[in-house]
């Protein structure tokens, strides 16, 4: 049986007694007046600081994923989440992260600027999570704080099964990268934060919102650990050009459903005609609005294309002779082909 969750004895110490930064949108959080409280210059358009609990823009995804605001944290990118929840939760020199690659590189990094130690635990030959391996390193390990699955996964595109079981067999904090959910046929985790304390579900506007120039990534958790989150980090990690940008994003609902269709209908072109071509060994199935494709010669492949000006990815680092191919506009996507095609003459 699974012991009743303790969020305190997770939380470093420092970051428990730790008296957060007032600023002075803290203080004073209305519109209207003549404000002589933050040092702010008075002239200009982007003079002001931004809201730095961004309470309009969690309004809006309250509305639109059925979440509590008290349940959402905004970051600087998914990127500024991930380093946070290390900060929160993990004790330098002392603490652990699982992490199941080939996935995405910034739990490594993030976890090695935070002084956590990395283990590895493989996914298996379909790319699924090794439950057995995670489950006996968690029983023997009690230095294991963390753990990060990407679902859909990155690089290989794929949706992650049993992670119900990992939930339902650890205490600590399990953090699960939704960023490509928006173009996979499966549920989000989402409704599973009331069931599952210690469930962190990250998400972003990067990718189906596209707004990866923005830099607005989502926390989605128990109030405790959102309040956790939003005290340890800077005032205002959120311009208000950002949060303007992805409320205008959340306020046009249906171009993004159609540049969703978009893309999905092009991922299964691709899917289809990418295998056409001699030198191409396996198209991965995917979840994500990416591919993940076997070459003869990946590293080749690349850079004839790069010689093209078509910018793939090289992941023979983490899948042998795979590149990552992001799918692109109709337009793109033709070159691509094309570029690939002439290859074989």
């Amino acid at each position: 049986m699974k012991p009743t969750f303790d969020l305190a004895s997770l939380v470093r110490k420092n970051i428990l007694s730790l008296k957060p930064y007032s600023s002075a949108r803290d203080e004073f959080s209305g519109s209207e007046g003549i404000f002589l409280d933050a040092n702010e210059n008075p002239f200009g358009t982007y003079n002001r600081y931004p809201d730095p609990r961004q309470k309009a823009l969690k309004k809006a995804l309250s509305e639109l994923k059925n979440v509590p605001q008290d349940q959402i944290f905004i970051g600087n990118g998914s990127d500024e989440v991930i380093d946070l929840i290390f900060r929160v939760f993990g004790n330098p020199g002392t603490d652990s992260v699982i992490i199941c690659p080939p996935t995405y590189g910034m739990y490594e990094v993030a976890a090695n600027i935070n002084d956590i130690r990395v283990i590895s635990i493989p996914l298996d030959n379909d790319f699924q999570l090794d439950i057995d391996a995670m489950l006996e390193r968690i029983r023997n390990d009690k230095s294991v704080k963390l753990i990060f699955v990407c679902s859909p996964n990155n690089p290989t595109g794929n949706t992650l099964r049993d992670i119900d079981t990992i939930l339902d067999n650890f205490n600590g904090i399990v953090v699960i990268d939704e960023a490509y959910i928006d173009f996979c046929p499966e549920s989000s985790y989402l409704g599973n934060i009331q069931r599952y304390p210690n469930l962190i579900v990250m998400q972003t506007f990067s990718k189906a919102w596209a707004l990866a120039g923005a830099r607005v990534g989502i926390a989605y958790a128990q109030p405790e650990i959102i309040a956790l989150m939003n005290k340890t980090k800077p005032p205002y990690n959120v311009s208000k050009l950002n949060q303007e940008a992805a409320l205008k994003a959340l306020s046009k609902k249906k171009t993004t459903k159609n540049r969703i269709a978009t893309i999905l209908e092009q991922k299964e072109m691709l899917m289809q005609e990418l295998p056409k071509i001699a030198y191409v060994k396996k198209v991965y199935p995917s979840d994500a609005n990416f591919l993940l494709v076997e070459m003869e010669n990946a590293d080749a492949v690349y850079n004839r294309l790069v010689e093209k000006k078509v910018i793939t990815r090289n992941r023979s680092s983490q899948v042998k002779n795979c590149i990552r191919i992001t799918v692109g506009s109709p337009k793109e996507n033709r070159i691509l082909l094309n570029e690939l095609k002439r290859m074989e003459q």
